[in-house]
């Protein structure tokens, strides 16, 4: 059964309150203790056909951003993750996109065009992964810690500064030795 993918506009989505107050919701932890462990056990083609196998991040706090060339707000964030691995990458932060929906021949061009500047992967077809990190629509972005645990997930355009105070917090729990 093919994997289907929906946009969805974070615009048009009512918030629910969870009865946390808005201080809790401020000092809460970088991730949670029981977060989930990403699987990170997927090889797949960058957009030069080379493998670039995920587990090979280990150690950084991964931004794996699900997204395709036709989403309207996927292209709007991705100048939002290009700022994110110039700001952040030498601190051990790697971003990454996986173009869920579109084909190489779309992907090259697309990617001079946007100036992406972090590593893009071919994620068509790919159902297993997709379903891994919960993909149901796009834009999906995923932070993963420096320990593989999945700290935050996104569906929708992020919120930019939330997503860069979200990178700090994780960026700011010392690598384990």
């Amino acid at each position: 059964m093919p994997h289907t993918i929906r946009v969805v506009l974070l615009g048009c989505i009512a918030v629910i309150a969870t009865g946390r107050t808005a201080v809790a919701a401020q000092a809460a932890p970088a991730c949670a203790a029981d977060a989930r462990r990403a699987n990170l056990n997927f090889v797949l083609k960058d957009i030069n056909n080379k493998n670039v196998n995920l587990a090979d991040y280990r150690g950084n706090v991964v931004l794996l951003n699900f997204w395709a060339t036709w989403c309207v707000p996927c292209r709007t964030e991705i100048p939002w993750l290009v700022e994110f691995q110039q700001t952040y990458g030498s601190r051990g932060f790697q971003a990454l996109g996986v173009a869920a929906d579109d084909t190489l021949d779309k992907l090259k061009p697309f990617v001079r065009h946007m100036k992406m500047t972090y590593p893009v992967l071919q994620g068509l077809g790919r159902n297993t992964l997709l379903d891994s990190y919960g993909v149901t629509g796009l834009p999906v972005t995923v932070l993963i810690a420096r320990d593989g645990r999945m700290c935050a997930s996104h569906t929708g355009m992020v919120d930019r500064p939330r997503v860069a105070k979200e990178i700090e917090a994780l960026l700011a729990i010392a690598p384990q030795r």
